[in-house]
C-alpha cells in the first residue's frame, strides 16, 4: 500500500469502545486500506462544546491504496452508518474519524484539509499521536512542543493502555 495516514477516532454517545473499535474494523475491512498500529484510548473531556459526555479517543496509524480524498470519503460513510448526527458544532457524536496526516503532503482543498488544521490545539489528538510517532518531523511545530502550550492537558486521561499492565485485546483481531 502506497500511502500512510495517522487518523483520530472519538466517540461520547452510546457504547463509546463499541463505537470507535467498529469503525476501525468498517475501515480497514478490505484490501485497501489495513491497520498499521493504534494508540491507547484515553477518556477526554469536551472541547469547545462542553455541555456533553466524557469522549473516547484515540489515534491509528493505516496504510492505504485510497488517496486523500477517498479516504475521506470512507472516513466520512462509516461515520453515517454507524449514526453520526450533525446538529450541534463539536457536539456529541456516535463517532469522529479525522485524518491528521496523509503521508507527509499539504492538502487544501474546499472538503479536505492535511495536516488537520486544529490538531496541534488539542490535547486529545497529540497524546494519543505522541504515543504512536514523536517524531513527526515535518509539522509547523514539533508534537511535543505543541501539546507543552496547550492548557488542557489534565483533560486527557489513559482509559484502556495498549502495553503494560492494562493490556487489552488489539484492535482488529
Amino acid at each position: 500500500m502506497e500511502n500512510t495516514a495517522f487518523i483520530a477516532l472519538g466517540s461520547n454517545v452510546g457504547n463509546r469502545y463499541v463505537n470507535i473499535t467498529r469503525a476501525i474494523k468498517l475501515l480497514t475491512s478490505d484490501s485497501e486500506t489495513g491497520l498499521v498500529t493504534f494508540s491507547s484510548i484515553y477518556e477526554t473531556d469536551p472541547v469547545g462544546y462542553e455541555d456533553q459526555d466524557l469522549f473516547l479517543n484515540m489515534v491509528i496509524e493505516v496504510n492505504t491504496d485510497l488517496d486523500a480524498h477517498e479516504l475521506l470519503a470512507r472516513c466520512l460513510k462509516i461515520e453515517l452508518n454507524l449514526g453520526r448526527k450533525r446538529e450541534i458544532k463539536w457536539g456529541p457524536r456516535t463517532v469522529d474519524l479525522d485524518i491528521l496526516t496523509f503521508n507527509q503532503e499539504n492538502i487544501e482543498t474546499e472538503k479536505l484539509i492535511v495536516p488537520h488544521p486544529r490538531m496541534l490545539e488539542r490535547a486529545f489528538v497529540l497524546v494519543p499521536l505522541l504515543e504512536l510517532n514523536p517524531n513527526l518531523s515535518w509539522m509547523e511545530k514539533p508534537l511535543e512542543a505543541a501539546l507543552a502550550e496547550l492548557p488542557d492537558k489534565e483533560g486527557v486521561r489513559i482509559w484502556k493502555q495498549k502495553s503494560g499492565e492494562d493490556v487489552f485485546e488489539p484492535i482488529g483481531s
